[in-house]
């Protein structure tokens, strides 16, 4: 028989999408058990309208058989088939979507949805197959026409025999080359991972022979193979199930069975969504980030099916960043995509999706952080740090929607609370909503900075990890109250008129001994003054500007930034008997000042945390004290 050639533009586009358009050679077998699948819905549509036409969902299925001898991967369906015409104008012309028009003209009608529109799908097959056959019966005829290619250089279309409607699409599998092994195509484990990771929940059985044993009859001990037909889909996916259907257990062991993760999730989102754009979703909030979560290799994103066909392993842009630590996937009918159908085109839609995912994982974690208290905060040891991460990221666009999900371990209560329960608590005369960060809740709990807001009986939030103060930063403040570090310069709170007048005299009288010792210790800090903080403790660290010294140890740990500084107060207690000995110092001894002062500023340094400039001096400095 005669060769028909493709059109010249067809051709064009079969060579460019052998080669270009798909990424990997197993979405080929996705794509054929789809079409299939849309031949099957063909005859269910019919039977809608036809009343010769019955329809016993029992009769119809989808047949893989790998043939390894003669190297052959056989298609089959028990679908609506295509006659001579259909054969040439749906294979025959590439991008003709013999499902597309269809769809048009019968609209989806009780919950079925033909997947094919672009007609480009079966061509995937000559991506792993030298030669690819078709043979097919349609319904309600009595011929079968066999159909078949070897690629861009043309096709043939025959009478064939075939006894049953349906289609066969038999492809003959490539030889292995020194890069490329198409052998694990005819590989049973490999065609049921490819079937359960694309073609899980395909409405029709998809059915494979595949290889068992039982014991050796009449021998003890002894095993023999058999071959058996198994349905290798689960056809029906939970979330297309009633809610009331499902126990906390189902959720469970989905999550399991898509191996989301190895731990137990701690709560589960179930969403069917009807309006604009319609979708189901099952998300997951996780127990344990995945040992990669805080780290560039991690990627985010929900498997994304169309119509129960994994189209996307991961889509990114279901999820904010916020929120990456979310697992699950979302359905739905309504997804534009591109050619191929491994990735989205961005349109209204999965703009809607998104948005409506994000509200629901920001209610969930509401409802866990105000029902069960134990539950949230085990997620926020392991996830708060992302959410903190999404308050200062986008220059704090994400901050509204964060803030009420933020915890932080409080001086008072022992323990983590929210922004709202800390301003709940704070008394009339509190200006600012008080924190100190550091490196951990010990070593905060002896900051001498902390004395003074102590002392008035304010609480103390303690941030203890690298992105907290940066995300207090950010926010700026909270239903009014403004953050205030308890480092800053200006602690807010009112003095006694006297008490000030003292300070201020305190200053100015010993004028001179500050700026000695700010000589001594030269751009090591921008200036020495009198406290008003502390109580107890001799000396302290504070930082003027936006920049605190906790911020600067952060940023200094990170490549190129080594040169960031921020601009430190040396603080004296003019109250402690330290002080005294300064003052003699400044009046008879120069060299003994010098010494005093660069001990108390090594001090200061050591109680923030910093490492000591130079630490043989200072042990030198102590010997020289001793003596």
């Amino acid at each position: 028989m005669a060769k028909k050639q493709f059109k010249a533009e067809s051709k064009r586009l079969l060579e460019m999408m052998i080669n270009s358009i798909y990424t990997q050679r197993e979405i080929f077998l996705r794509e054929l058990i789809s079409n299939a699948s849309d031949a099957i819905d063909k005859i269910y549509y019919k039977a809608l309208t036809d009343d010769n036409l019955t329809f016993n969902k029992d009769d119809y299925y989808i047949k893989i058989k790998a043939d390894k001898a003669n190297r052959t991967l056989t298609i089959s369906d028990t679908g609506i088939g295509m006659t001579k015409e259909e054969l040439e104008n749906n294979l025959g012309v590439i991008a003709k979507s013999g499902s597309l028009a269809f769809k048009m003209e019968n609209e989806a009608k009780d919950g079925h949805n033909i997947i094919g529109q672009f007609g480009v799908g079966f061509y995937s097959a000559f991506m792993v197959a030298d030669k690819v056959t078709v043979i097919s019966k349609a319904l309600g005829s009595d011929e079968a026409y066999k159909w078949e290619s070897s690629g861009a250089d043309g096709y043939t279309v025959e009478p064939a025999e075939k006894a049953e409607v349906g289609t066969d699409i038999i492809l003959k599998i490539k030889e292995n080359t020194e890069d490329d092994r198409y052998d694990e195509f005819l590989e049973e484990y490999r065609l049921r991972a490819i079937i359960k990771k694309y073609s899980d929940f395909i409405r029709y059985p998809i059915k494979m022979d595949v290889t068992k044993t039982r014991p050796k009859e009449g021998a003890e001990n002894e095993f023999e193979e058999y071959r058996e037909e198994e349905t290798i889909n689960s056809m029906v996916p939970i979330w297309r199930k009633n809610k009331n259907e499902l126990k906390p257990e189902d959720y469970d062991n989905f999550y399991a069975e898509k191996r989301y993760g190895f731990d137990k999730p701690l709560a589960h989102i179930h969403i069917k969504a009807d309006g604009a754009v319609n979708y189901n979703a099952i998300l997951f909030i996780p127990e344990q980030p995945p040992f990669d979560y805080y780290t560039k290799e991690y990627e985010k994103g929900l498997e994304l099916y169309s119509s129960g066909v994994l189209i996307m392993n991961k889509c990114p842009d279901l999820l904010p960043d916020y929120f990456s630590f979310v697992k699950g996937m979302v359905d739905s009918e309504d997804l534009s995509l591109n050619i191929s159908r491994e990735m989205l085109q961005h349109d209204r839609q999965l703009t809607l999706i998104a948005k409506n995912i994000k509200n629901k994982v920001k209610s969930q974690l509401q409802t866990m952080l105000k029902e069960e208290r134990e539950k949230y905060e085990k997620f926020y040891q392991a996830f708060g740090r992302q959410l903190k991460f999404g308050v200062y990221s986008d220059y704090g666009t994400n901050k509204d929607m964060l803030q009420d999900l933020l915890l932080f371990y409080s001086s008072k209560e022992k323990k983590l609370v929210t922004l709202d329960e800390y301003v709940s608590r704070m008394p009339e005369d509190q200006k600012y909503i008080y924190y100190a960060a550091g490196d951990s809740i010990e070593r905060l709990a002896k900051l001498p900075q902390t004395e003074l807001v102590a002392d008035k009986g304010y609480e103390i939030l303690y941030l203890t990890d690298d992105i907290d103060e940066f995300a207090v930063k950010m926010l700026m403040s909270y239903k009014e109250k403004e953050f205030k570090s308890v480092s800053s310069g200006d602690l807010g709170i009112d003095e006694a008129d006297s008490d000030a007048d003292k300070s201020n005299a305190e200053d100015s009288g010993n004028k001179e001994l500050f700026e000695a010792m700010k000589n001594i210790l030269g751009d090591k800090v921008k200036k020495v003054k009198a406290s008003k903080r502390l109580k107890s403790h001799p000396v302290c660290l504070t930082a003027e500007g936006e920049l605190s010294i906790e911020m600067e140890k952060v940023l200094r740990a990170m490549p190129n930034g080594q040169n960031v500084k921020a601009d430190k107060v040396l603080e004296i207690n003019v109250n402690h008997d330290v002080f005294q000995s300064l003052k003699a110092a400044h009046q008879h001894d120069p060299e003994k000042l010098k010494l005093y002062t660069g001990l108390l500023y090594n001090q200061a340094l050591l109680i923030e945390g910093l490492p000591v400039d130079d630490p043989v001096e200072f042990t030198n400095d102590i010997c020289k004290m001793m003596v």
